[in-house]
């Protein structure tokens, strides 16, 4: 990589540290149906508003020593491993997505950071509340079109209105396809068997990603939730199963599908084709 090539990714992982910092902000107020703008920042012990110095993203935590400047309460490490992670995966979609292409510019890269944006707040919420924020869901059934129709270049395709075509077939498909999951399994096991948060939040994934991913997320999802609950069986930690809702697996899933997973399922599929002699 040239110098170059390094500044714009160490921009890159600031804007996305800045906007984990927001997302502290956001995973906390929404749930409490707090306004994430205004007041301050501040310590929830002493209700010191936080200096801006004391608020660079990562740094600001590590210089504080993990501890408010003025009552010396602990600062979780929860707020600069969101901050690492939104500005990790801010990197990972740059280099993955990269503005310039054989074909041009190519701005697929802004959808895919705003997915991830979305996918955390999300992912995080869920795990403190057991619910996902409709402004993730519902929200992304609405932005996904709309990004889809500016930018058809993510889902592979070159005009406007293709782009739209795609997103609205993903969308139905992968809220469809969740529904009736949830639907059939609640006939059969005579309770709840998908939260219709899940439900919503793969039809905005399929408005972002298209109808292919969302075989694949369903998939993984469903592979990761079953690993990870026997993992936590066979380490006597079973409690832990039912504390950790589905949606951080679809989230996860998804992350991994816009990260190289497309690559690896097309890869699975010619290996499963080729393997039955199809």
């Amino acid at each position: 990589m040239e110098f170059i090539d390094w500044y714009f990714t160490f921009v890159v992982f600031m804007f996305g540290a800045c906007l984990g910092s927001f997302l502290n902000v956001c995973i906390y107020r929404i749930p409490a149906e707090l306004s994430v703008v205004k007041p301050r920042s501040r310590c929830p012990k002493c209700m010191t508003d936080i200096k801006w110095y004391d608020n660079i993203p990562i740094f600001g935590w590590l210089m504080l020593g993990a501890k408010c400047r003025e009552c010396k309460a602990p600062i979780s490490a929860r707020y600069p491993s969101i901050e690492l992670l939104t500005a990790i995966l801010f990197v990972w979609v740059w280099l993955k997505h990269p503005l310039f292409v054989e074909s041009g510019l190519d701005f697929s890269f802004v959808a895919y950071w705003v997915l991830m944006f979305g996918l955390v707040l999300g992912s995080f919420v869920d795990i403190d509340e057991m619910w996902i924020p409709d402004r993730c869901t519902i929200g992304g059934m609405i932005v996904g079109p709309i990004i889809s129709f500016l930018i058809p270049s993510m889902h592979g395709v070159e005009g406007h209105i293709a782009g739209l075509i795609q997103s609205l077939i993903g969308m139905a498909f992968g809220f469809g396809l969740l529904w009736s999951v949830g639907f059939f399994g609640k006939l059969i096991l005579k309770k709840d068997a998908m939260g219709f948060g899940d439900v919503k939040l793969m039809g905005a994934l399929g408005a972002f990603l298209g109808l292919e991913s969302i075989v694949f997320i369903v998939f993984v999802s469903s592979l990761l939730g079953s690993i990870i609950g026997v993992t936590f069986i066979a380490t006597g930690k079973k409690e832990l199963q039912s504390k950790i809702p589905f949606g951080p697996y679809i989230a996860l899933a998804a992350i991994i599908w816009v990260l190289g997973g497309s690559a690896l399922w097309d890869a699975y599929r010619e290996w499963i084709t080729g393997a039955s002699g199809l």
